[in-house]
């Protein structure tokens, strides 16, 4: 049945269409030219702007991939992204779930001492010191440990735990399901779409961190990817890839240093750009629930 709508919610309906449309190809188009910029060819200028480059070569890719280092920082990303983020969740739900309950003695007191921490720090030379005090300088550890816990992330699941009925629980504790059970065999089968949105929030995090690792770690070999790409993009040049483990004896006349930078970060881009769509379903509702009740 067609729905009959009158002149001004079909002039506001389509003026949102028109502002979506024009937001969605803002932020499409300069990735669309970052990717026709990585498959360019040296003769190709680097100052102009088009929707697919006349002249293309996949010789800027080779010459990334060529690059031992890349797989270095690849190899210490990954290990850090997985590791940092299914620690960071553990924490985050042994804290929420504690937190969720009224019957927590000083339940308030807990609560505004954590989120007490979201809005003050120590600030990054009493953390500096504190990572080196405790032996973590230099170690793949030292990004993972002093971020594991994030408050705003366990605030999150903290409200969606507390938008579960009480009743499952009291009907769980009468067949003798103690709290760990309970949290393990209901609470956290439920909340798979809070659980799927802080693991994408807190995997991005992690993939694109580089700061920390610039701070913390000095051996090369335990350099994140993104602190990788950072050198290349701001030292670019193709003698910093032949001297990072590039292939010396590759032919260089067809490749440019800019399109190696635009090469490097759609390698380095495209892997969370995958992992989005499988847990993109889950956000609204995951979001929306775990924002809700407080």
């Amino acid at each position: 049945m067609a729905v009959r709508r009158s002149t001004g919610e079909t002039i506001f309906l389509a003026v949102n269409y028109v502002v979506m449309a024009l937001l969605c190809l803002s932020m499409i188009f300069p990735f669309w030219s970052l990717l026709a910029r990585s498959f360019a060819s040296a003769s190709v200028p680097s100052t102009k702007l088009y929707f697919w480059p006349p002249e293309t070569t996949f010789d800027n890719y080779a010459r990334v991939f060529a690059n031992k280092n890349i797989w270095i920082g690849f190899g210490n990303t990954i290990f850090r992204t997985v590791v940092g983020t299914f620690l960071s969740l553990i924490m985050s739900i042994h804290v929420a779930y504690p937190l969720s309950k009224k019957y927590l003695p000083n339940r308030t007191l807990w609560t505004s001492l954590i989120v007490f921490t979201m809005f003050f720090s120590g600030g990054m030379i009493p953390e500096y010191i504190l990572v080196r005090s405790l032996k973590l300088y230099n170690s793949r550890w030292a990004l993972i440990f002093p971020i594991l816990l994030n408050t705003f992330n366990m605030i999150i699941i903290r409200n969606y735990f507390m938008s579960i009925p009480d009743s499952l629980e009291e009907s769980a504790k009468i067949d003798g399901a103690n709290d760990l059970l309970i949290l393990y065999r209901i609470i956290i089968p439920l909340s798979f779409p809070i659980i799927a949105t802080v693991v994408l929030w807190t995997a991005v995090s992690h993939w694109n961190a580089w700061f920390d690792s610039l701070i913390y770690i000095s051996d090369g070999s335990k350099q994140v990817l993104q602190t990788i790409l950072r050198r290349i993009v701001l030292e670019g040049s193709l003698q910093l890839m032949e001297l990072q483990g590039g292939a010396l004896g590759m032919e260089t006349s067809n490749v440019s240093s800019e399109a190696i930078k635009a090469a490097t970060v759609i390698v380095a881009t495209t892997p969370i750009l995958v992992a989005y769509p499988f847990l993109q379903k889950y956000f609204v509702k995951g979001v929306l629930v775990g924002s809700l009740k407080g």
